[in-house]
């Protein structure tokens, strides 16, 4: 159940229109923290945004002795990783329980410690993401696994030694993993059909300023050449992109203009010739882009998902809310999370009109095309939204929910809303800045 603080009340109807910030990308900067235990010094990261899964990495830092503290300008946090020791296992759960990032300190804790304990995972129900593969990875590694009470205990016995590994699907998580692990493990590790995601890049921009070596081939290859020792780093994130789209997407929906400081075109690309196709207009300066309804119809599109640099699934949800107002019939196939569009139920009943399909809709290959799960969507449009009780089911379906809510007629009640601040900082207050007439019950402005 939701408290009354996380609840808020949204008077659609009003096009939002003003200025944001996007600061650094909730898929780098959490990674780029856990890389920090690796150094045998401080490490200095700026752009940091203030959302959740920021705070549950630094908790988790500071339970493994790693000093954390902030730096000298706003969004920068200092790491020094000189006294890494165990943690308190009840500690960890605790920190943990919201967030999957804690199987990524597995690799770093057995290079400094010899021995690892990660607790059950949480995250987002938006489909299956195993974490056995990681286990199978750390194992390929040299790591022994021990299933207790509560979780996985890991020790390495000896030194982690590089390996051959093949994914079966591009796995971002999977990525993160083998690059945390196999920097410091004993000879060459080879990574087959990898992740290279602009986040994946960054972190080993990260991993490489400590020391690491690391290549990328254009066949999704990574090599890394394990070293004896990591020093720390100083590093500023990239900008989010998944946040900057949900804003060009709000934008789109509501009819509305706003401009999104620290959005950059390059990660942005296929968002951004999507975004046009739709019938979106956008300007790009030095400082970030501006997103605006420019009048008339929207277009009806053809969209599949897929990792990058394809259209990547994180942008779905919430440009699906702006597919509502096009005109035709617009097909979406979700490839990557096969329930990631369950959230449509909840448009429909504002008045959208959106039906699932459990084939592929599309030609793109498929995760999951043969296993029964709702994952095409036919959104026919345009069609008059209005407000709704609504219960947040993810990250970006709650945003995208807020922009419904935002787009409709009449008020919504958004249940959940706090679920929205592990990936958007101060959503509330930019809310407030770019015209949206938002509330906490009893009346308190957002």
């Amino acid at each position: 159940m939701t408290g009354p603080d996380d609840v808020l009340l949204v008077h659609g109807g009003t096009p939002l229109e003003g200025e944001i910030r996007v600061r650094g990308a909730k898929n780098l900067v959490p990674k780029a923290m856990v890389a920090a235990l690796l150094g045998s010094g401080p490490s200095r990261l700026r752009n940091v945004p203030d959302i959740r899964d920021v705070r549950v990495v630094r908790g988790l830092l500071q339970l493994h002795g790693v000093t954390v503290r902030p730096g000298d300008e706003p969004g920068e946090l200092v790491m020094d990783p000189s006294r890494v020791e165990s943690a308190n296992v009840a500690d960890i759960d605790a920190h943990a329980g919201s967030s999957r990032i804690p199987i990524l300190f597995c690799g770093p804790l057995l290079h400094r410690l010899g021995h690892a304990f990660i607790p059950g995972l949480g995250g987002c129900d938006i489909g299956g993401r195993p974490i056995d593969f990681h286990f199978e990875v750390l194992r390929q590694f040299g790591a022994t696994i021990e299933k207790r009470e509560g979780g996985q205990y890991l020790e390495a016995p000896q030194r982690l030694r590089g390996t051959k590994i093949q994914l079966p699907y591009p796995s971002v998580g999977a990525t993160e993993q083998v690059l945390l692990t196999a920097v410091l493990a004993e000879g060459v590790t080879v990574l087959s059909n990898a992740a290279v995601e602009p986040e994946i890049e960054d972190l080993i921009c990260v991993l490489q300023k400590m020391g690491a070596i690391i290549s990328m081939d254009t066949d999704r290859t990574i090599r890394i050449t394990g070293v004896d020792s990591l020093d720390g780093y100083n590093h500023r994130a990239l900008s989010d992109r998944l946040e900057a789209a949900s804003w060009a997407s709000a934008a789109l929906a509501t009819k509305g203009n706003i401009y999104v400081r620290g959005a950059q075109q390059r990660s942005m690309m296929t968002f951004l010739n999507t975004f046009r196709k739709v019938g979106g207009a956008f300007e790009v300066d030095d400082e970030g882009i501006r997103f605006w309804h420019p009048g008339g119809s929207l277009n009806a599109i053809a969209l599949e998902t897929d990792v990058h640099p394809g259209f990547q699934t994180d942008w779905q949800q919430p440009l699906v809310v702006a597919l509502t107002q096009a005109s035709g019939l617009s097909i979406v196939h979700e490839t990557v999370y096969e329930s990631r569009l369950g959230f449509t139920s909840a448009l429909n009943q504002m008045g959208a009109h959106i039906q699932l399909y459990r084939e592929c809709l599309g030609g793109s290959a498929c995760r999951f095309g043969q296993r029964n799960f709702l994952h095409s969507a036919v959104v026919s449009g345009p069609t008059k939204l209005q407000g709704a009780d609504l219960v947040i089911p993810d990250l970006r379906g709650g945003f995208s929910y807020l922009i419904a809510a935002l787009a409709a007629e009449g008020t919504s009640r958004v249940h959940g809303i706090d679920l929205i601040n592990r990936g958007y900082e101060n959503f509330m207050e930019k809310l407030k800045e770019l015209g949206a007439h938002v509330e906490l019950p009893g009346g308190a402005a957002a």
